[in-house]
């Protein structure tokens, strides 16, 4: 079971363009197309928990902007079914307005529609191992957008984003704000002067503690908790 292939759902409601993502997937070993949808509201329908409670993708490849439900409404939904996929969303543009709303809403990373195809199949993969991805190109921007798309902080200390972060120690705090900065675990390793494994266990018990899928669902809250502060 191990070696299933990864199975992945295009959403978009551009057939060309769900075309293309299906063959570069499909020429990969590990990794299959099992279903396609040309809005939100055709996903939920296709993507939703079967009789078995699992759903029949992975992965799915969500655009951002389509009639009907859009993929902000359909990731939101999908992602609080139990067991659900990983959603990547896709958008034509950088920094598009409404991926951080997906982010929010569920997703686990955020790609350009003209990334290159080894781009997009590395971060299939990386997703379905239960990382998070952003697109390289845009990282530093999408974080720098974060803080002035969040509302600022009203200080209070008892907030439950603050309760969360509370429960960090000093080196799980440290080791979250370089994760807001887009810092990756091998520069956090060398920012801090430790193993490259010691990164990867504080950044899994921050996201136990912080009941949180991802790293990039860490950085959110870390951003509405205040941790994080515009300039800093």
């Amino acid at each position: 079971m191990t070696n299933a292939p990864i199975r992945v759902a295009l959403v978009d409601d551009q057939q060309l363009v769900r075309g293309g993502f299906r063959m570069i997937i499909d020429s990969q070993p590990d990794m299959t197309v099992v279903a396609e949808a040309n809005d939100g509201a055709h996903a939920l329908r296709v993507l939703g928990p079967g009789s078995d409670g699992q759903s029949v993708a992975d992965v799915v490849l969500m655009d951002v902007r389509m009639p009907h439900v859009d993929g902000i409404t359909a990731t939101g939904q999908l992602t609080a079914n139990p067991n659900p996929p990983k959603v990547i969303v896709l958008t034509t543009f950088d920094l598009d307005e409404y991926v951080l709303d997906a982010i929010k809403a569920g997703a686990s990373g955020f790609l350009l529609k003209d990334t290159q195809p080894e781009e997009l199949l590395a971060a299939i993969r990386t997703v379905h191992s239960g990382d998070a991805v952003i697109a390289p190109s845009s990282t530093k921007r999408l974080l720098e957008h974060l803080v002035t798309a969040l509302p600022e902080t009203d200080g209070d200390d008892d907030s439950p984003e603050r309760e969360l972060l509370a429960t960090l120690t000093d080196r799980e705090r440290e080791v979250l704000v370089l994760m807001a900065r887009g810092r990756s675990n091998t520069e956090i390793a060398a920012d801090l002067y430790v193993a490259e494994p010691t990164v990867k266990t504080h950044v899994g018990r921050i996201l136990a503690k912080l009941d949180v899928r991802d790293r990039v669902q860490a950085v959110v809250l870390a951003y509405e908790a205040g941790l994080i502060q515009p300039g800093h």
